[in-house]
C-alpha cells in the first residue's frame, strides 16, 4: 500500500539537541536521519512501495509525488527548508486530497507523521483543531477520518516524558483515534541522539515495513518467496470469540483447478509472489554501502541462473490456464495464478479467500476435492464438453425458484402491460392471461402490495367497458371475474388472499 511521509518543518524542529563530545544537532537533523534509515530499508526490501514526501508547517508542500525512486526522496530530505508554526490540520487536508486524486477512496494507505510533538500555537494548532471539532460546519470539517482506509504512524522526535509534561501526548492519541485507531505512536527512548532515532524508526520498520517471507510447497518441490504487500491479519466476525488469523509462512499447494471453474471469486486481498534467492541475506537496517549493493547485484544474477520452482509454477499456470489452490492456514485458502500486466509481462499473484472450509460455494468444500484420476469417469468428459462445477446443493435454495422481483418501476409496468395485452385477446389467451395474473397476484401478496391488486382490478374493469361490439361475450365475463377476485384478495380475507390459492378461469356457457 502507498505511503505518505509528512515531515514537520516548523521552527520548533530547529531546536538544538546537545550531544556530549560531538557537534550540535537540530531535531530536524535527527528526523532526517531516521527517514534516511526508513528509505534505505524500503529501497532494499520494499522496492515496489510507492512513497510520497510532504513538508508542512502552517502550509503544506508536496516535495516528491508518489514514486519508487528512493534517491529522489533522500535528495529532497537533504534540501529541506525551515518555515513557521505547526499546523497539522492543513497537512492532513493536503494528504486527503492528494491520496484521493492519485489512488481513489478504496485503496488503503499508510501515513508516517514525523514531528517533535509541538502542537503549534493559537488558531490552526492541533489543540485548537481538536477542541473545535463539534463546532464546525459541513464545509470546514476536520479531515479525519480520511475517506480511505489508513494506518497512521506518528514518529515523535522527543521522548515520552517530554510529551507527557504537556497535553501533547493526549492530543496525539486523540489524533490517532480519529484516524481509525489503526496505527501507533513511536517515541524516542533515552537521550535524543542518532542511535535513539535509528532505534525508533527500526521499531516502525519491524511493525509495518518488514517483508513477508514464506516457503511455497508443492509435494517435494519448494521455493522461498516474498509476498507483497504484506498480508494483514484477518478477524472473522462470525466467530464467537474472534481472533486475528494470520497467513502462515508455510504455503502448501493442495491442488489445481481450471480458470473457468474458479471463475472470478470474491477475495479479501491480492498480493505479488516474488521468488527470492535461498542464500540471500537480509540487510541490516540502515546499511546500504556501495560494495554491499554490488554484492547483492551479483547474488541476484547468480539466483537468476539457478532453477526455481516459483518460476516453473508461474509458467505452468500461464500456459495451462489453471490456478493453484493454496492453504494459508487452518481452514483458510487462497489461489495462485498468472496475471498479465501487458502483452509481454506477467506476474505470479496470490489472492486470499474468506477464511472457512468452503470459501467458494460452487466448488464445495476444498477438503473434499480430489484428483481426476481417482474419479470413476472423467468429470470433464472425454472431450472436455462438461464440468463438475458448480456443485449442486442437496437442498434446493429458495433463491433458485422462479420468483417475481421488481427492482425498478419498469419491471412492474412490463408485468401489468403483459396482463392487459392478454386481456384484449380473450378468450384465445385465457390460459396465458390467468397464468400472468396469478404470478402478479402471488408477488403482490408476498410483498403486502394490496394497492397493486386494487389497481389492476380497476384496470381490468376499465378494459371490460372498452371492449368493442365485436368482442367475444366470454371476454367480458372473464375480465369481470378476474377483477372481482383481485378485489377480494386485496381485502386480506384469508379465504381469498391465501398465497397458495390460484384464480381459476370462470366457467361459462361460451367456454369450450
Amino acid at each position: 500500500m502507498p505511503t505518505v511521509v509528512l515531515m514537520d518543518v516548523s521552527l520548533s524542529m530547529t531546536r538544538p539537541v546537545s550531544l556530549d563530545g560531538s557537534e550540535e544537532f537540530q531535531r530536524k537533523n535527527l528526523a532526517v536521519h531516521g527517514l534516511t534509515v526508513l528509505f534505505e530499508h524500503m529501497a532494499a526490501n520494499y522496492r515496489l512501495e510507492f512513497t510520497s514526501l510532504v513538508a508542512f508547517s502552517s502550509l503544506w508542500e508536496l516535495l516528491v509525488p508518489f514514486t519508487r525512486d528512493y534517491n529522489s526522496l533522500q535528495e529532497a530530505l537533504s534540501n529541506l527548508e525551515d518555515y513557521d508554526k505547526t499546523c497539522v490540520e492543513s497537512a492532513l487536508n493536503g494528504v486527503s486530497n492528494m491520496v484521493q486524486q492519485e489512488w481513489g477512496s478504496s485503496c488503503p494507505c499508510q501515513v508516517v507523521l514525523v514531528t517533535d510533538g509541538s502542537l503549534g500555537i493559537g488558531k490552526g494548532s492541533l489543540r485548537h483543531s481538536l477542541h473545535t471539532l463539534k463546532q464546525r460546519g459541513d464545509d470546514k470539517k476536520f479531515p479525519l477520518p480520511f475517506p480511505f482506509p489508513v494506518k497512521m504512524f506518528i514518529m515523535c522526535v522527543a521522548n515520552a516524558e517530554e510529551l507527557q509534561m504537556t497535553d501533547a501526548m493526549d492530543n496525539l492519541e486523540e489524533l490517532l483515534r480519529l484516524s481509525g485507531g489503526d496505527g501507533q505512536i513511536f517515541t524516542m527512548e533515552g537521550p535524543l541522539c542518532l542511535k535513539s532515532v535509528q532505534a525508533m524508526f527500526g521499531r516502525l520498520i519491524d511493525h509495518a515495513y518488514s517483508p513477508f517471507h514464506a516457503v511455497l510447497h508443492c509435494g517435494n518441490l519448494s521455493s522461498d518467496v516474498q509476498v507483497f504487500p504484506r498480508p494483514e491479519p484477518i478477524v472473522v466476525d462470525e466467530e464467537v470469540e474472534p481472533m486475528p488469523r494470520t497467513v502462515s509462512t508455510d504455503l502448501e499447494i493442495v491442488g489445481f483447478v481450471e480458470i473457468g471453474d474458479i471463475s472470478s471469486p470474491p477475495v479479501i486481498s491480492r498480493h505479488l509472489v516474488l521468488p527470492i534467492a535461498v542464500n540471500k541475506e537480509v540487510d541490516e537496517v540502515g546499511t546500504g554501502a556501495t560494495d554491499e549493493l554490488e554484492e547483492e547485484a551479483s547474488a541476484t544474477q547468480m539466483a537468476g541462473k539457478s532453477p526455481n520452482f516459483c518460476v516453473l509454477l508461474h509458467g505452468s499456470l500461464k500456459v495451462e490456464g489453471m490456478v493453484a489452490l493454496v492453504q494459508l492456514g487452518p481452514d483458510w485458502y487462497g489461489m495462485l495464478y498468472s496475471q498479465a500486466d501487458s502483452k509481454k509481462k506477467s506476474n505470479l499473484m496470490m489472492s486470499l479467500f474468506e477464511p472457512g472450509p468452503e470459501p467458494l460455494p460452487w466448488l464445495g468444500k476444498v477438503s473434499q476435492l480430489g484428483p481426476i484420476s481417482e474419479a470413476a469417469e472423467n468429470p470433464y468428459g472425454e472431450d472436455d464438453s462438461k464440468s463438475p462445477f458448480p456443485v449442486q446443493p442437496p437442498i434446493k435454495r429458495s433463491y433458485a425458484q422462479n420468483v417475481t422481483v421488481w427492482i425498478k418501476a419498469s419491471g412492474l409496468q412490463t408485468d401489468v402491460q403483459k396482463i392487459l395485452r392478454n386481456a384484449r385477446k380473450l378468450p384465445d389467451k385465457t390460459q396465458t392471461f390467468y397464468k400472468e395474473l396469478n404470478r402478479l397476484r402471488k408477488a403482490a401478496l408476498a410483498f403486502g402490495f394490496w394497492e397493486l391488486l386494487k389497481g389492476v382490478a380497476e384496470l381490468l374493469e376499465r378494459e371490460c367497458t372498452l371492449l368493442p361490439d365485436s368482442a367475444h361475450p366470454d371476454a367480458a365475463f372473464q375480465l369481470s371475474h378476474a377483477a372481482q377476485q383481485l378485489k377480494l384478495a386485496s381485502t386480506g380475507d384469508s379465504q381469498y388472499a391465501a398465497f397458495e390459492h390460484n384464480i381459476a378461469p370462470m366457467h361459462t356457457d361460451f367456454s369450450s
